[in-house]
């Protein structure tokens, strides 16, 4: 079985994902991403971006400030409501979230309970009549529960003392809320229609492990589907993007038997949604959110046509004296938490290998050209004769170092679907060994037909 230790070694080994700033002793809850990583990642965003927004003719992309000015967080709410519950062990001042501590804290006892959203108070009283021990040093001696907003403050330029405060983003949401205006005027769309991007997030959360699934800096693609509420019903949507959304995990290789929703409770739901559900996937430290679909309403657009002043509403083209504000459902989806998936799901062991079993769509590389012996001038150069020929048509590594079976291993473990290998039959037939990642079996192929191959391979 898969476990999380696996994923971080391998990660780590093979330049997916690195410790944030560690040459200094690291940055809790921050990771970069490696040579490897960057590629799965972006292949990732860019396949989300053709599945949801270019392969549809309702959709319109956008990619807004990080900053923003700070009256947007006022308008949404994000700066009165957008916080965590806090709790401190009195003993080692360890600091954590106080509903991560509690259903933790229950979930090793085998008695799942989610407690997020309930009152301070109730959840004080929960972790003094059960007694929960400090994860860290197992005394249990807490401060009371408090609230603690997540949005990163920043200062902008230099101006005025006071006038400076900004904040990082945390949702990219509002920035596709504040340029609802722009897109009507530019764009003329017609109801319904989404605005959607993809981006960089920053909250100031207190977490405790599980590697990249929950970071201080993360990446988010979502949309907001806009429409008329009098003439579509908002279940109707939701249900769609539900069956939209779940569809898109699957064709990321991940079994639907590891994915199910789960309805967020009143008081776990977010201030600005009336309906909240997640899609969840059984990661290897347990069953928890990948993507997020919410009913947000007319939310937003009010509170934004409220505190700017702009007139926010939606003219509709067959009756010019019909204005109102349009509501709108959200998806999702956790590019961080994706790529944690895909990798949870596609680490693979046959006793004598780990190879990485992802679609061929996300892997860094397509294939690997190399020569089987590296000290053969003649070999090398028709093997990166090879590569060079292919490299404009596929993703290519080359690899000429060590012995042919490493070389075979380590493009198991990045997940690399084909190799292929000049060897002298390669001289003398002008055909060359492709080796398939998943069952290691071979076969060769002439050269002159080889980009053809992988082609139909990849279909």
């Amino acid at each position: 079985m898969t476990t999380l230790n696996d994923i971080v070694s391998l990660s780590k080994r093979r330049g997916f994902i690195f410790p944030g700033s560690e040459i200094y002793g690291g940055l809790a809850n921050t990771y970069d991403f490696g040579p490897l990583g960057v590629e799965l990642l972006r292949n990732i965003q860019n396949y989300w971006w053709q599945y949801f927004v270019t392969s549809r003719h309702d959709m319109f992309g956008l990619d807004s400030a990080i900053l923003m000015s700070p009256r947007v967080w006022e308008a949404s709410g994000h700066t009165a409501s957008f916080t965590d519950a806090l709790i401190d062990c009195k003993e080692c001042q360890t600091r954590t979230r106080a509903d991560h501590l509690i259903e933790d804290f229950f979930a090793e006892k085998g008695n799942a309970k989610k407690v997020e959203g309930l009152r301070e108070t109730d959840l004080t009283n929960l972790v003094t009549q059960e007694k929960i021990p400090c994860p860290k040093c197992g005394k249990s001696n807490w401060t009371n529960v408090r609230k603690f907003n997540l949005l990163f403050e920043t200062s902008i330029g230099i101006v005025k003392e006071g006038e400076s405060k900004a904040y990082l983003r945390g949702e990219i949401a509002q920035g596709m809320f504040v340029n609802f205006k722009n897109v009507l005027q530019s764009m003329r769309p017609k109801l319904p229609f989404g605005i959607a991007q993809s981006g960089k997030a920053f909250r100031n959360e207190i977490t405790m492990g599980n590697f990249i699934f929950r970071t201080l800096e993360f990446n988010l693609a979502e949309f907001e589907y806009f429409f008329d509420p009098d003439k579509t019903k908002w279940e109707e949507i939701f249900a769609d993007w539900k069956k939209d959304m779940h569809a898109f995990a699957v064709s990321l290789g991940l079994p639907a038997g590891k994915l199910s929703w789960r309805t967020h409770s009143d008081e776990e739901r977010s201030h600005y949604s009336s309906q909240t559900e997640d899609l969840d996937y059984a990661f290897p430290f347990g069953t928890k959110e990948m993507f997020g679909l919410a009913y947000r309403g007319d939310y937003d657009l009010k509170n934004h046509m409220e505190k700017s002043g702009e007139d926010l509403r939606y003219t509709d083209p067959a009756d010019n004296a019909h204005k109102f504000i349009p509501h709108v459902v959200e998806p999702t989806f956790g590019l961080n938490r994706i790529f944690l998936a895909v990798l949870s799901e596609s680490y693979q062991t046959d006793g004598e290998r780990v190879y990485l079993k992802l679609p061929h769509f996300l892997a860094p590389y397509t294939l690997a050209v190399f020569p089987l012996l590296s000290n053969r001038p003649e070999l090398v150069g028709k093997a990166k004769a090879i590569f060079d020929a292919l490299k404009g048509k596929f993703a290519v590594a080359w690899d000429d170092r060590g012995n042919i079976g490493k070389r075979y291993f380590a493009q198991d473990e990045i997940g690399t679907p084909f190799c292929v290998t000049v060897d002298f039959d390669t001289l003398d037939k002008d055909s060359v060994t492709v080796r398939f990642r998943d069952t290691a079996a071979q076969e060769r192929v002439e050269v002159g037909k080889l980009a053809e191959y992988i082609a139909a391979k990849l279909t």
